[in-house]
């Protein structure tokens, strides 16, 4: 049913209608809906034709799409932190695709790359607030290791929980 595969530069718009539809959904009471309502699929397009992964990067970024077309997408890549493991940057689905098991399909294929990628362990950091994806990762076997931090992410501050997984090879 759901089909991952590496992203192209056409699936800009995609990317960016998907995730500005996945914030609204997820952060709606954690922002402000001011903030929310103001995130535009154009302008996050763009940001993501900017910034696409390059080889030499060593990020990866991978889509989930389906007959309908794309529903998510997730990047990874060595950590930002210098702890020397991979990252999983971020993970976002379409909320109409909620409960159906492309998160889990995304996740599952974002911790394959990691570990193609060579690292044995990785981490990804998650809003403080955002209960459902919290569930979600700890379903998937991450674990919140203590760190905590509070990040800027596409202009807004948030509290955010650092979790930790090591990858099967």
């Amino acid at each position: 049913m759901w089909k991952v595969r590496d992203a192209t530069q056409d699936d800009a718009d995609a990317l960016g209608r998907v995730h500005v539809r996945a914030w609204q959904a997820a952060y709606r009471g954690v922002f402000t809906d001011a903030y929310l309502d103001g995130l535009d699929a154009s302008e996050r397009a763009k940001k993501w034709r900017d910034s696409f992964p390059r080889p030499a990067d060593k990020r990866v970024l991978v889509v989930c799409d389906a007959s309908g077309g794309l529903v998510g997408f997730a990047m990874m890549g060595p950590d930002r932190d210098g702890l020397g493991i991979g990252e999983l940057y971020a993970i976002n689905l379409d909320p109409d695709a909620w409960g159906k098991q492309a998160g889990r399909t995304l996740l599952d294929a974002a911790m394959r790359a990691l570990a193609e990628l060579g690292h044995q362990e990785a981490v990804l950091w998650v809003v403080r607030e955002n209960r459902r994806a919290r569930r979600f990762y700890e379903r998937a076997g991450w674990s919140a290791d203590g760190a905590e931090a509070q990040r800027e992410v596409l202009g807004a501050t948030a509290d955010e929980v650092r979790y930790r997984v090591r990858l099967r090879h």
